[in-house]
């Protein structure tokens, strides 16, 4: 069953926050991490997951992240605090990145 992913990004300071919808969670955190598209993240350095819910309805993820879209400053704020109050970047681990942004790997 395929799932879903409504996420939380931030930049190193948590100043600037982006909230978006994919159905490979990994792929786009490296993605925003590694700048491989133009646009807002890239631009702001948004790159740090600080949360993230899964479901496996398509609709019920792109209804939530409108919704979260929506909420201001503070609400997200305390989303992110109710399940991680360090705003610790969940996928540390996840990728071997340079400091640059590019994969150690290739």
């Amino acid at each position: 069953m395929p799932s879903f992913y409504i996420y939380l990004l931030t930049n190193q300071n948590n100043k600037v926050m982006y909230v978006g919808m994919t159905n490979n969670l990994k792929r786009r955190v490296y993605e925003h991490k590694t700048k491989q598209v133009a646009g807002f993240t890239e631009k702001y350095n948004v790159n740090r997951l600080v949360y993230f819910e899964e479901t496996q309805d398509v609709l019920i993820a792109i209804a939530r992240e409108k919704e979260i879209k929506k909420w201001r400053r503070e609400k997200k704020n305390l989303l992110v605090v109710a399940v991680n109050p360090a705003w610790q970047d969940l996928s540390d681990g996840w990728f071997e990145i340079s400091p640059c942004g590019r994969d150690d790997k290739k």
